[in-house]
């Protein structure tokens, strides 16, 4: 059986993390929960502490995504897991639905299953700017990658060693999702959507509004520009031991 850790990257986010740590622990057993708390200020690190149904790696100061995500991966190679799977901390992503991404990476359909919004209909309404950054992304990643995400942006996704593998060694620090992808694809390896039934944030408050929406499209279309001129140094690991997550900090609370 494969071995599956959920990761939660996690930003003040203590009005919803007690609710997502639940719903996994009713939907998801059988998989292994990490949150990585991104320098939060206020009380997120105390619950998870309190509820004790997952391990957790408190950063010393807010990192960012991209950081906090690649703590995560390093420490899902150190541990030798299998799946990986991103999950956000405010109760958007639908956990009853994990085993929809978690499946076809087991099947093998794919390095990586999104959990999309877009490939089918769905009842999530996005906001104006989530549609116009979607779409725009939607196109240049497509354009380099092929294969028609639409959803580039989707934090919903799980992977195998492969990738996670890679993503130890090398991720994008802000707004990573879509650059990822191309990361992914210079690496050989793939990724298709599900659709899945997204919810509206369950606590917090977004921190894209029409100004950082502009600012996300400009900076991740210069960052994939800046990869795809970059040489690759590292082959993905299928399925050898992998040292990347050897100077991962150590876990400030275990279950």
């Amino acid at each position: 059986m494969a071995r599956v850790l959920v990761i939660i990257p996690a930003y003040n986010e203590s009005e919803s993390i007690a609710d997502v740590l639940d719903a996994l622990k009713r939907h998801a057993p059988d998989y292994d929960v990490l949150v990585v708390n991104d320098g939060s200020t206020d009380n997120t690190s105390a619950i998870v502490k309190r509820m004790g149904s997952a391990d957790i790696i408190d950063l010393p100061f807010n990192m960012g995504i991209g950081s906090t995500m690649q703590t995560g991966y390093k420490y899902a190679v150190a541990q030798g897991y299998d799946i990986a799977v991103q999950c956000d901390a405010d109760g958007q992503h639908p956990v009853e639905q994990l085993s929809r991404i978690v499946d076809g990476v087991v099947a093998k359909k794919a390095d990586m299953i999104i959990g999309s919004r877009y490939v089918s209909d769905t009842a999530y309404t996005p906001s104006i700017f989530r549609r116009v950054g979607k779409s725009l992304l939607s196109r240049l990643v497509d354009s380099v990658v092929g294969g028609g995400i639409t959803d580039t942006t989707s934090g919903f996704r799980a992977m195998n060693r492969a990738v996670f593998g890679t993503f130890a060694r090398t991720y994008p620090d802000d707004y990573p999702e879509a650059e990822a992808l191309v990361i992914m694809h210079r690496h050989g390896l793939k990724a298709v959507e599900v659709p899945v039934d997204m919810q509206p944030r369950q606590g917090g408050q977004s921190s894209i509004g029409p100004r950082r929406a502009a600012y996300y499209i400009v900076k991740v279309s210069m960052a994939i520009f800046i990869r795809m001129l970059k040489r690759i140094t590292h082959a993905p690991d299928r399925g050898e031991s992998d040292t990347a997550g050897s100077d991962l900090v150590e876990k400030t609370e275990s279950r």
